[in-house]
């Protein structure tokens, strides 16, 4: 109890307060942003906070941790643009919902979504933070392999009206991971002699040319809607927070599990929000008694998702504090920060150095308060780019996509690879291809390569996925879901030919 006040003491003083305060807000702007990811932000507040106390200093870091989390939603909500790769699926029901004029609702929904999710993953990590840390340690490379093979299969659920086209998205998706050095040994394959591919193709790069770049390009197809001013989205800029509220309430089962959903995986070394974020929607689909709907704007969508990016921020600092393991990029920057101050980081950080624990568990909470005051108070503000005409907001976030891609590893070539890659997603868009499943092939086929060869460099035998119990359960799991899948996509088709029958009759 007394480090648990030393912690709240450290943290409840007005100096840190305010920097917390101003690290939501820069959170939020730059995950806002496309191509500014999380990440990028951290990275930049981190020499800011050497100065500072080490909890004082983490809890800035936090705050701009959950602030980024919840930044990539308007973006997402108000543009069709992810603004950080785990907002991805946010993309599928937030900006239909917002182009049928609601976008104040479905801003208000993935803010609360994320609120909601910190929270419960910060309770989570306060009880179980030490069995989940010695959990997820014990996972090896065949157990991560089953892990990630469950999680393309995804793909099934996300294939749009044509499971061929789908499933071609993500056969393309995993074909553009294998471009470039090969994770393991580092040597060159599928660059066919082209210096600007040698160095593969950057995920963000990926992401902004086909989310970003065929959106704005499909946007200003009709010369005519360009000329008269009409904006992105349309509908009034008034939100009602506390009806909202509610909503995202009644729906504790979707809330909970998307949260739950978003611990594990952020728990997981190397897996992170974009994961969450694809795996919570895959499930509230698969859940749902109006599946059809998803993608259309239902509401269950933007909270699943959104709950279960925002819960891998505490779900990330289970290993980091159980075990000294950082569980993603983040984290590792995290770890850092406390190397820094001279603080050693493992299984004894809790014990040594218990106030700082416990502190950063408030700082989470207090992080997470921060991002909803700052939303709810600024939402009028976001809102204002559903006035803004398309002939001056498409080329504002264009510069934006541009910068950022230039500014993930300060390239010329990768703005190159941008429109080649932006090109290519407009084809496909405008052919009927479903976008989600090529992003999610380009996430996880390194992470499965990496994993499959660790295991086989390390035993040969491949009986080793199905005799390890956990990569077994997985594995069986990935069978289940496709079967899930295709059941569902054939009473779908069995559906319109019945109704085809009646209308005859």
């Amino acid at each position: 109890m007394e480090s648990f006040l030393s912690g709240v003491a450290q943290i409840f003083t007005l100096a840190t307060l305010i920097y917390m305060l101003a690290g939501s807000i820069a959170g939020i702007i730059a995950a806002a942003i496309p191509g500014f990811t999380v990440t990028m932000a951290i990275v930049l507040t981190l020499p800011l906070t050497f100065s500072m106390e080490p909890l004082q200093g983490i809890a800035v870091m936090l705050s701009v941790y959950v602030g980024g989390y919840t930044g990539g939603l308007i973006s997402a909500a108000l543009l069709g643009i992810p603004g950080t790769p785990s907002s991805v699926a946010t993309t599928f029901d937030a900006f239909p919902m917002a182009r049928r004029g609601e976008p104040g609702r479905a801003l208000s929904l993935g803010v609360w979504a994320s609120f909601f999710g910190t929270i419960i993953s910060t309770v989570v990590l306060i009880v179980a933070a030490p069995p989940l840390a010695m959990f997820a340690v014990k996972l090896g490379p065949w157990e991560y392999f089953s892990l990630i093979v469950f999680a393309l299969t995804i793909v099934a659920s996300l294939v749009g009206d044509s499971v061929i086209r789908g499933m071609l998205a993500g056969l393309i998706g995993l074909a553009i991971s294998t471009v470039g050095a090969d994770p393991v040994m580092g040597r060159p394959r599928f660059d066919f002699g082209v210096e600007m591919l040698q160095a593969g193709l950057p995920f963000l790069v990926v992401l902004i040319g086909i989310f970003a770049i065929s959106q704005l390009t499909s946007e200003v197809e009709d010369a005519e809607s360009v000329r008269s001013g009409n904006a992105l989205v349309t509908g009034a800029i008034d939100f009602q927070t506390w009806k909202v509220m509610k909503e995202v309430l009644m729906r504790p089962v979707n809330l909970v599990r998307s949260s739950i959903v978003g611990v594990l995986i952020g728990a997981l070394p190397g897996a992170g929000g974009s994961i969450a974020n694809l795996v919570a929607y895959d499930q509230a689909k698969r859940n749902s008694k109006d599946p059809e709907s998803f993608g259309k704007g239902n509401p269950a969508g933007v909270v699943a998702s959104e709950a279960g990016n925002s819960a891998t921020a505490g779900g990330g600092l289970i290993p980091l504090i159980g075990l000294g393991i950082p569980g993603s990029a983040v984290d590792a920057i995290l770890m850092a920060s406390l190397m820094v101050h001279g603080i050693s980081v493992g299984p004894r950080l809790i014990m040594d150095h218990a106030d700082l624990v416990y502190g950063m568990f408030v700082a989470m909470a207090v992080a997470s308060l921060m991002m909803l005051i700052v939303s709810v108070l600024s939402m009028r503000l976001f809102l204002r780019v559903a006035e803004v005409p398309k002939w001056l907001i498409v080329p504002v976030v264009m510069v934006c996509c541009v910068v950022g891609s230039f500014a993930l590893n300060n390239r010329v070539t990768d703005l190159y690879l941008l429109g080649f890659i932006g090109v290519a997603g407009y084809a496909l868009r405008a052919l009927g291809y479903s976008l989600a499943p090529l992003v999610l092939g380009v996430i996880l086929g390194p992470i499965a390569e990496t994993n499959l060869r660790r295991a086989l460099m390390t035993n040969e035998d491949p009986a080793l996925f199905l005799t390890r119990p956990i990569s077994l359960i997985f594995l069986i799991a990935a069978v289940l879901s496709i079967a899930w899948a295709i059941r569902g996509h054939l009473q779908h088709r069995k559906t319109p030919e019945r109704n085809t029958d009646a209308s005859a009759s």
